[in-house]
Formats: C-alpha cells, sequence, structure tokens
C-alpha cells in the first residue's frame, strides 16, 4: 500500500530505526533480516532525500531532519493503532493484542502478579509487556507508545487522563532479630539508625520527596536500585528500611522480617493509573483498565 508514492510499511520501519538508531538491532525489533532493513532505510533516504541515519563513530545518530519527523511518525503510528484497535470489539477471550503498561516493581508484585494469574485463562492470547517507569515512559504515553502508566500521582503525564486505584501507607522494616523491634520505636531512634534506601535514577521516590518535605535526612547505608530488592538486604543486619506496606507483608512471608508503624505522620500514597486520551473509546484498554482495577479493589480486602 502506498501514499503519496510512499510504502506504508516503511513508516514502522522509520520508527524502530530511529528509537533504535542502529540497523541490526532495528531489524531483529521487526523480525527482518539485517539486509531488508538496510534496503528499507535505502529506500527511506531516496524518499525524504535525507541521510535519516549517519555514522558517528561506533554509533549512528539521526540527521536534524530525522529528528524533526521522530514524534510525528510515533503520533501516526500510533493513532493508525487506535483505528485498529476501535474497529473492532475486544473479546479477550480470543484477542492475541499486546498490552503495553508502565509499572514500578512494587505494583508489579503486588498489583499485576495477582491479575496475570487470573488472565492466563481469561485472556489466554495476549501478551502484557511491563516496562519501568522513568520520564522516557512518560514522553512514551503521552505518544501513544503505551497503553497505560501505574505511577504515584506526580510522576504522571500532565495532559491526559488519570483515576485513582488505589491507597498505600508506609512501614518501617527490619530483620526480625533486631533488638529495635522490641520495643516501641521513637522517631529520634528512627533517624539514628542506618538505612536502605531506594534510588531510581531519574527522580527521588515518593519517600525520599516527603522526608525532605519533614526537613529530615536518613542515615542511608545502602542505596538500592528497586523496591523489590530491599527486604533482601534486612536479614541479619541491624539496617531499617521504609517500604510500601502491602509489599512489606507480602515479603515478611518470605523473609524473617518485623513490621512497625512509621513513628511520626507521613501521608498516604495515591497509587494512579493514566492512559493517553485516544485511548477513551479503545475497547481493549477499557477491559484492561476494569480488571486492573478489580485487582485494586481487591487489595483492601487482603
Amino acid at each position: 500500500m502506498r501514499f503519496k508514492q510512499l510504502d506504508l510499511n516503511l513508516l514502522l520501519a522509520l520508527d524502530t530505526l530511529l528509537k533504535e538508531r542502529n540497523v541490526s538491532r532495528a531489524a531483529r525489533t521487526l523480525s527482518l533480516s539485517q539486509p531488508a532493513m538496510s534496503a528499507a532505510l535505502g529506500r527511506l533516504r531516496e524518499y525524504f532525500n535525507d541521510e535519516i541515519l549517519v555514522a558517528h563513530g561506533k554509533r549512528m545518530l539521526p540527521t536534524a531532519h530525522a529528528q524533526n519527523m521522530a514524534p510525528m511518525v510515533s503520533r501516526a503510528l500510533a493513532e493508525i493503532n487506535d483505528l485498529i484497535s476501535m474497529s473492532t470489539v475486544f473479546d479477550p477471550a480470543t484477542s492475541q493484542r499486546v498490552f503495553r503498561i508502565s509499572a514500578s516493581d512494587y505494583v508489579t508484585v503486588v498489583l499485576l502478579v495477582p491479575l496475570l494469574k487470573e488472565l492466563e485463562t481469561s485472556a489466554p492470547d495476549i501478551c502484557i509487556e511491563i516496562s519501568s517507569p522513568s520520564p522516557e515512559e512518560v514522553i512514551k504515553l503521552d505518544r501513544g507508545e503505551i497503553d497505560l502508566m501505574i505511577s504515584p500521582e506526580q510522576y504522571l503525564a500532565k495532559d491526559q487522563p488519570k483515576e485513582l486505584l488505589f491507597e498505600e501507607q508506609h512501614v518501617v522494616v527490619g530483620w526480625s532479630g533486631n533488638p529495635i523491634f522490641k520495643k516501641k520505636l521513637t522517631e529520634e531512634l528512627f533517624f539514628r539508625q542506618q538505612h536502605i534506601v531506594v534510588e531510581l535514577g531519574y527522580a527521588h521516590t515518593f519517600v525520599e520527596e516527603t522526608m525532605s518535605t519533614l526537613g529530615r535526612k536518613r542515615h542511608a547505608a545502602v542505596v538500592a536500585p528497586s523496591f523489590h530488592a530491599v527486604p533482601w538486604m534486612l536479614p541479619h543486619t541491624r539496617r531499617l528500611a521504609v517500604m510500601l506496606e502491602r509489599l512489606a507483608k507480602i515479603m515478611t512471608k518470605r523473609l524473617p522480617l518485623a513490621i512497625a508503624p512509621l513513628p511520626f505522620p507521613f501521608p498516604a500514597m495515591r497509587e494512579m493509573i493514566q492512559f493517553h486520551n485516544t485511548r477513551k473509546t479503545d475497547g481493549g484498554v477499557k477491559w484492561l483498565m476494569s480488571r486492573i482495577h478489580d485487582q485494586a479493589d481487591a487489595l483492601y480486602d487482603n
């Protein structure tokens, strides 16, 4: 199919090349041979009268013209996907659709893992792709490249619809053999201890942002790369961690951990779900959101 003499299949090749910036990786992403992808790049260069990608040392970089085209190509493909999705009635029992969700390891463990068990039976042929939250994921949501983002309220895209999923409290967690849990944990004692904190690399976590508003700084003895890594570092040490309560309760079933309430007021975290404005009438996204909401409601019963 051609539009103004352009093979429309080349739009997908162009989008992938600009994201991967590597012919071999782009070929693997689209399940094409490298010669086929090289040929597609050649045809794109001829059509647009532009190099698209140019060698720079061992890397390939997009030209200025290609950089200008990149967001328009992504939006065009996202809108085509929306058109296709809206043109059919979504049937989870037979659909082979791929859903892309941005969610933290905490949300994955607490919310998505139970949901995925249920979907194995009710929607056996769909695929759920889960990616870690980041500023790039926010951009992808704005472009319609991912279907859903699950995140605390302050990290969402600004101009897309969002809904509250559930609220979560934080607790103090440590090794069950730590004598600090034998007595009431005071604020002064809490801040005297060594702590394990989470640093995501692209932004402060909800805990660290809230701690900064209290004007108190913890002694970070260990900096962990994810929420799920923290509890594994606590046994047989005297370090403490501030963890999301539901994740902490799950981990106490697997590790020798103790839980105590925070010894000072701390606001609940509002976990939100967000989607692109064009997904409002997407039957598949509406179905998946309803299943996620059901699973979030079930959290209050556990």
